[in-house]
């Protein structure tokens, strides 16, 4: 479990093809200060296991998870938002992060406005339900909250901390990102079906 607040934005070494999947291994010296072999990391908010450490972290990524997810366009030197699991002593600043993608979603505009941004994306009909405005929601592994709410975009409201320590920055209009809606929202949706 995550909260959505970054803590380093990491360099992709290489990307490797690994029997459908991929090997990714991330240039990190913060995260892979403490991190150990089997521990879970959030990539662009995607939960993975670390399963080398050297003065990197090495991650497998399966099919599945490339399928459903912004990882599948990945390449070396790509920025990635990293976050270490939750400790039971973290403080929650963002929100309850599983780190189990929803889809993917689309980047459209960043608008400056003195300091800050204002940033604009798409995401596939089915996930609308799940958002609502001033509810949160992750995008890319970061926790955000929904500033302007239509049929098929999201606004988010950014501050320059966020803007300068995330990959939000260096996105670049149609690029991919991950989407993770809030868990209450699914857990409310799978009780209403049931009652």
């Amino acid at each position: 479990m995550f909260t959505g607040i970054i803590e380093e934005l990491g360099t992709v070494s290489s990307v490797t093809n690994n029997n459908g999947g991929v090997r990714l291994i991330i240039a990190a010296p913060l995260v892979a200060s403490d991190a150990k072999l089997g521990d879970s990391i959030a990539v662009n908010g995607v939960c993975l296991t670390v399963i080398e450490l050297v003065e990197t972290l090495s991650f497998d990524v399966s099919p599945e998870t490339l399928e459903r997810t912004s990882l599948r366009s990945i390449r070396a030197q790509s920025a990635v938002n990293l976050e270490r699991a939750l400790l039971p002593t973290t403080r929650l600043g963002g929100h309850i992060v599983q780190g189990h993608i929803d889809c993917s979603g689309n980047f459209v505009s960043a608008a400056n406005e003195g300091d800050f941004w204002t940033l604009r994306f798409e995401f596939p009909h089915a996930f609308g339900k799940y958002l609502i405005y001033k509810g949160s929601v992750a995008v890319d592994g970061i926790s955000l909250t929904v500033a302007a709410l239509g049929d098929n975009f999201f606004d988010i409201a950014l501050i320059p901390t966020t803007w300068q320590m995330t990959n939000l920055s260096s996105l670049k209009p149609g690029d991919a990102v991950n989407l993770e809606a809030d868990v209450i929202a699914k857990y409310v949706e799978r009780l209403t079906m049931l009652s």
